[in-house]
């Protein structure tokens, strides 16, 4: 059996409250993912977002991001009144989230639920303390001391915070107890919400794709309070940092800066960091996707301070060892490998050796610069395999065809047989669902046929991504019985 999904993140979501959530707008999704015969609903890391917005650049790995948590949820549940949120302007463009906005406003309206919720916080919130201590106290602490110092980076803290001084650690706690319990109540709401969809996507029949980012954030809870996992030096400065050589998104190559990791000392104790982090994320989603796979066999490493990828180098990865110990704890979990970008006989290997399924994308088969784009082509797709159009690092369809580079879009027309400019996106969508591939999954933005103005990123490029949101009515009965009906004719 053939299935297929759709790509929309949490933060795409329509709203009137600045954002998507996890409230109602969410289960009508759903709803229309079921009406609409698909099986998966893929989305981005829900983790706190970071550095430009971005949610692979996130404060904490294992926090949820409580932009999310749905307002009207907790205006029903008795924590918010409609006046403490209903009369805040959250943005004159219902089609873009304005994170600016969302950090003035949203983080006061969420402390007032809380401090409402701490009048009688229940056992349930403190057996959600308990099980999640491991990541949570560190997590509440980093916040409390980022905010007491302006939200400035940890790196930038005065020593006894930045080095983890024990006595000024335990200090702080007892000083400011009270603001570490409403970081604490808004990942316990966060994650009660998060509950909620998943259950409610799971009678529906949808299983939700989650994303788990290869690399963590410098300024992160995960890098200052395990600062032995990275490749720091004494004066806990990175010596070399993450990113790729020049490839179909940019010429001159990428540099994110993010940590590398260890992996000699991870290994030591048989990547129990990363180990842990799996298991969690798979009691999160009902299928993880890796990202930047290959990393795992190579990565790309480039020195501290430089401001492009020139001097980069190829570094070797834990290879096999890894997803072999990190499985005979976990046991086989249903992984998706993003295994895109410059790849190697090695990095291939890999793939098949995990067995995990790979993924294909459309629109890099018509790159003329790459040769080895053929193997993008829906002909070569096989059964295992996730087959898109593009990924959220790519143009939509519309978008694509418009804007492309000409020889590669003329290419994908005569190849892909397309001949109504008005149902472009349409005709690409077809030629995936009618692949050989075993999952399929498109961007929602090419169900609604947008350009390139509703673009969730574009690599390289510092600003303007992660916005677009989906308009309130966008999501229609007849969208989906149209898209069931691509469904039936496809074999999906």
């Amino acid at each position: 059996m053939k299935n297929s999904g759709v790509l929309l993140h949490i933060s795409s979501l329509p709203s009137p409250w600045g954002i998507g959530t996890l409230g109602k707008a969410a289960r009508d999704f759903i709803d229309f993912l079921a009406a609409a015969g698909q099986q998966y609903w893929q989305i981005l890391p829900i983790c706190p977002t970071g550095y430009g917005d971005s949610p692979y650049q996130s404060f904490a790995s294992f926090a949820g991001n409580p932009y999310f948590i749905d307002l009207d949820s907790l205006c029903a549940d008795g924590l918010l009144r409609p006046e403490e949120y209903r009369q805040i302007h959250w943005g004159s463009d219902p089609e873009r989230a304005d994170y600016g906005l969302l950090y003035r406003e949203r983080t006061g309206v969420l402390r007032i639920a809380a401090r409402r919720f701490l009048q009688d916080p229940g056992e349930e919130f403190r057996d959600f303390c308990s099980r999640n201590s491991f990541w949570l106290e560190d997590y509440a602490l980093f916040m409390t001391i980022k905010e007491h110092h302006g939200n400035v980076a940890w790196t930038d803290w005065p020593e006894d915070y930045r080095t983890r001084e024990a006595s000024a650690l335990a200090a702080f706690r007892k000083e400011h107890e009270q603001e570490l319990l409403l970081w604490k109540v808004q990942q316990f709401l966060f994650f009660e919400q998060w509950y909620g969809v998943l259950q409610y996507a799971e009678k529906k029949g949808i299983r939700i794709i989650g994303d788990i980012p290869i690399y963590v954030s410098l300024d992160s809870a995960d890098v200052w309070a395990h600062p032995e996992l990275f490749q720091l030096d004494g004066e806990l400065v990175p010596e070399e940092i993450s990113g790729c050589p020049p490839d179909g998104f940019s010429e001159t190559g990428q540099v994110w800066g993010n940590p590398l990791f260890d992996w000699e000392r991870m290994k030591e104790d048989g990547y129990a960091w990363w180990t842990q982090r799996i298991r969690y994320l798979s009691e999160i989603y009902h299928v993880i996707r890796i990202d930047h796979f290959r990393g795992f066999e190579s990565y790309f490493a480039i020195p501290y301070g430089d401001d492009s990828a020139a001097n980069g180098v190829w570094r070797k990865g834990p290879g096999l060892d890894f997803f072999r110990t990190v499985e005979s704890v976990t046991g086989k979990l249903p992984i998706i490998a993003e295994n895109l970008g410059f790849l190697t006989p090695t990095v291939e290997e890999l793939l098949q050796e995990t067995g995990y399924p790979g993924m294909k994308v459309l629109e890099m088969a018509f790159d003329h610069r790459d040769p080895a784009g053929s193997e993008y082509l829906p002909e070569n797709y096989d059964e295992h395999c996730v087959a898109y159009i593009g990924t959220h690092d790519n143009d939509t369809a519309a978008g694509w065809l418009r804007n492309g580079p000409p020889e590669d879009v003329r290419e994908a027309v005569r190849y892909l047989g397309l001949t109504d400019p008005e149902a472009y996106n349409w005709e690409m969508m077809r030629a995936l669902w009618q692949s050989a591939a075993g999952i399929t999954i498109v961007q929602a933005q090419d169900l609604l046929g947008l350009g390139s103005e509703a673009r969730m990123n574009t690599p390289s490029v510092p600003s303007g991504n992660w916005q677009w949101r989906a308009k309130p009515d966008a999501f229609t009965a007849r969208l989906a019985e149209k898209l069931r009906e691509e469904m039936n004719r496809c074999g999906r």
